[in-house]
Formats: C-alpha cells, sequence, structure tokens
C-alpha cells in the first residue's frame, strides 16, 4: 500500500513528467473517476501543469485552470510513457501532451481514485478534514493534537485528521522504534513516550523519504522482519507477535513493547 514516503516520490515523478507540460488529451476509466465525468475531465486539455503538491497520502496537480487530485489507494502509482512507451490494461488514467509524452495513473484494485477541483475551496472539500502532515509538523504541534486525543494510540496514528500521511506500516515502525505498545491508550502516555512518538514519527518518516522513496526494510528496523514467518525482533530477538489495532493486522515485539 502507498504511504508518504511512496506519494512523495510519485510527486517527483508528477514534476519530472508533467509540469510545464501541457496537456493534449486525457483518457480515463470512468469507474476510477470520483467527482467528475470522462468529460469533464477533458476540460484539462490546453492547460498546463504547475508544480504539484503533497499532503499525507493526497497528491493535489493544479493547473493553469483547474487540479487533479489523485488518492493511491492500496495499488496506484504513476507511470511515464518515457519509462514504459506501451500502455498496462491497469492505466486507469492517461495524460497526453504535447510534446508527445504520456503520464498514466496505474491502479489494479480501483481504490483511491481520481477527483477535479476548479479552486481551493472544491480541493478541501474533496480531501477532507486533514490534519497537519505528518512529515511537516513540529514536535510542538503534534503533542499538543496528541494531549487531546483519547483512544488506542495505534487509531490515532493513523488517523489522517490526527496527522495525514501515515498508514499501516509505517504506524508499526514507529510504535517499534518507540517501543510503545500498538494497543496502549494515548491517554495513558508519559512525556517521555508521547516525545518517543513524535521523534520516531519524523526520524522514519524522513528517512524514508530521503534514501528510499518507500518504507524500507532495513536490517535494523521491524519492517525487515514484519509479517515473515517465525520472525524476531531486531533489537532483541523476541519472536514477534500479530494482533488487530486499529483495524488492521499488527506485528509488535511482547518485550519491548510491553503493554
Amino acid at each position: 500500500m502507498p504511504e508518504l514516503p511512496d506519494v512523495e516520490s510519485y510527486r517527483w515523478t508528477f514534476l519530472r513528467r508533467a509540469s510545464g507540460r501541457t496537456i493534449r488529451a486525457v483518457e480515463a476509466d470512468p469507474t476510477i473517476l470520483r467527482n467528475v465525468s470522462v468529460d469533464g475531465l477533458r476540460s484539462l486539455v490546453g492547460r498546463t501543469f504547475g508544480e504539484p503538491s503533497r499532503h499525507g497520502k493526497w497528491l493535489t496537480c493544479w493547473t493553469d485552470g483547474p487540479a487533479l487530485l489523485l488518492h493511491f489507494g492500496m495499488t496506484g502509482y504513476l507511470v511515464s510513457s518515457e519509462e514504459e512507451p506501451e500502455r498496462h490494461r491497469w492505466d486507469r488514467l492517461a495524460v497526453g501532451f504535447t510534446d508527445g509524452t504520456e503520464l498514466r495513473y496505474r491502479n489494479m484494485r480501483k481504490l483511491g481514485g481520481v477527483w477535479l477541483a476548479h479552486d481551493e475551496g472544491e480541493a478541501i472539500a474533496v480531501t477532507g478534514s486533514l490534519g497537519p502532515d505528518a512529515l511537516a509538523v513540529s514536535r510542538s504541534e503534534f503533542l499538543e493534537r496528541l494531549s487531546r486525543r483519547r483512544g488506542g494510540v495505534k487509531a490515532t496514528l493513523m488517523d489522517q485528521s490526527f496527522v495525514a500521511g501515515v498508514g499501516n506500516l509505517i504506524a508499526d515502525e514507529v510504535l517499534w522504534q518507540a517501543r510503545v505498545h500498538p494497543r496502549r491508550r494515548v491517554e495513558g502516555l508519559d512525556d517521555g513516550e508521547r516525545r518517543r512518538l513524535f521523534s520516531r514519527t519524523h526520524a522514519v518518516l524522513r528517512e524514508s523519504v530521503d534514501r528510499y522513496d518507500y518504507v524500507p526494510r532495513k536490517r535494523s528496523w521491524l519492517s525487515h522482519v514484519r509479517g515473515l514467518p517465525g520472525a524476531r525482533c531486531p533489537r532483541c530477538g523476541t519472536t514477534l507477535e500479530r494482533t488487530v489495532a486499529a483495524g488492521r493486522t499488527t506485528w509488535f515485539c511482547p518485550t519491548c513493547q510491553a503493554p
């Protein structure tokens, strides 16, 4: 599933392969369009893309008119004809440019989707009440927002209205690095645990974005063994355990992350 680091890499793909280019044609699978018809999407023809922006797991791509808003669901990503000349059957949106190139939104399972917005108000209505971007939020704002929360800590981290961009894989990694059990309640965390949640969230996202463009399977990280049969904690060697938290399959170390 694409998480914040993946979507940041898609932003860079869009910046290199679409920004500054004028749209010649738009073709779309109507089942991936959420608030616009295929004909309505063709209002982009003749427009030129500016620089895209990312907030959490949303990519907003303004032209000198309307904006495309892209969410990648579980299996979406961007592909340029400069890397893959031939289209794939999972290419749900193809934007052709006057220079002969094409950028495609590929999505096997059709989760996520494509929206069109004509102004900032429409764009906000599409994305909903997102919290600050998880990579950009300051420590003071993170801790202040956390102080107003109740309930499970993993559910809080994954709540896009708390901070935007943390998914299941990142949440498990952050909680493991912070030594916090995924089913702890936020109101039961002490000040040190709260500060560690911020520092590990920022560190995991920053390293993933700067060095990998995705959540890496580093040998010293939980992600290296997460989900593997008989996997052991990279820190203490205890066999990892699986539970359900925030409605999602969750891996943790029962020794390092005591309840």
